[in-house]
């Protein structure tokens, strides 16, 4: 079975979607004869040419516009913003268009497109191109939003959301592209949308995070187990749509929670699933959930990033307070 990156899982999910649909394409800021500035599209334009892997020009508006022209017109665009941060630019394009589409036709044009966008700490970026901004488009009703931690993940959901007849934000961690290994089996399925997964089984209290925070939550869980304190890890995958029942299911069998996340606290993503703990679980709750968060600041310099960043050692302390009362 062969091992791979996130990157790699990612570049094959997207050979593998352009070689069985001709209708797919992909658009971006250097896709094309460059690679991307990660290489996820290396080698794709040499593959399928350049009428089906677009350079444009440094205008995200317009690449996310384009894309919408594309869809309706019956090809299945997959954009690439460099960074999330960088979405902000189209954000108009994606809240407004994109994400109503189907709705404001009537049904008549449900938008098949996917939008890769990699975010997060970590890797020490320049400024706005770390900043965790899932929440934002998590509040844009017509818009799937989701964020594989794995390379089997990024494969099966790529793959999933690139044949999804509806618009799919696809996030990808900057931190995993290359330092995230695993086993990508070579007739891995699509991965269905809106399912949480079971990183790891533990009973004292349970941890749920997404994307690169995924791994922090293991290592943390690392560092309880050595304490004598089982940790269970809940690896959301999908924000939008959301596994309310995994999460209640995972909540339930530990009585304690803790959600962690790379956003500032306050309006962050983290905040909908403590919310949706409450609803569902709140009878089985034997403590106060708790979220560990970057600070409700701006991104900071790149050579401070790791004061700002969520860490094992916040996210350690956190479990111990939770599982004490």
């Amino acid at each position: 079975m062969p091992v791979k990156n996130m990157i790699e899982a990612i570049n094959t999910a997207l050979f593998d979607e352009m070689r069985s649909d001709p209708r797919v394409m992909v658009l971006g800021e250097d896709v094309g004869a460059l690679g991307g500035v990660f290489r996820a599209t290396e080698g794709l334009q040499r593959e399928y040419g350049a009428q089906r892997v677009v350079d444009t020009p440094l205008a995200e508006a317009g690449i996310i516009g384009a894309s919408v022209g594309l869809a309706v017109a019956g090809l299945v665009p997959v954009p690439e913003m460099q960074f999330l941060g960088f979405a902000h630019q189209a954000y108009h394009q994606i809240a407004d268009q994109v994400a109503r589409f189907r709705f404001r036709s009537q049904g008549r044009f449900g938008l098949q497109i996917t939008i890769r966008a990699p975010f997060g700490g970590g890797v020490r970026t320049p400024e706005l191109h770390a900043d965790a901004l899932e929440a934002q488009f998590a509040a844009c009703p017509g818009l799937k939003v989701v964020a594989p931690a794995t390379p089997a993940d990024a494969y099966g959901m790529l793959i999933s959301a690139i044949r999804d007849p509806d618009p799919v934000l696809f996030l990808e961690p900057l931190r995993g592209y290359r330092l995230v290994k695993g086993e990508v089996p070579n007739d891995l399925a699509a991965t269905t949308l809106g399912t949480a997964r079971r990183s790891r089984e533990g009973s004292d209290i349970t941890v749920i995070a997404w994307s690169a925070a995924v791994q922090l939550a293991e290592q943390a869980a690392e560092r309880a187990a050595q304490e004598g304190i089982s940790v269970a890890v809940l690896d959301l995958r999908s924000l939008v749509p959301l596994d309310v029942a995994g999460i209640a299911e995972a909540v339930i069998q530990t009585g304690r929670a803790v959600v962690v996340q790379e956003a500032p606290q306050s309006g962050g993503f983290a905040s909908e699933v403590v919310a949706t703990i409450i609803e569902e679980a709140f009878y089985n709750l034997e403590a106060p959930v708790l979220r560990v968060s970057a600070p409700d600041a701006p991104y900071p310099l790149p050579g401070v990033e790791h004061h700002y960043l969520p860490s094992v050692e916040r996210l350690l302390d956190a479990i111990r307070r939770t599982v004490q009362s």
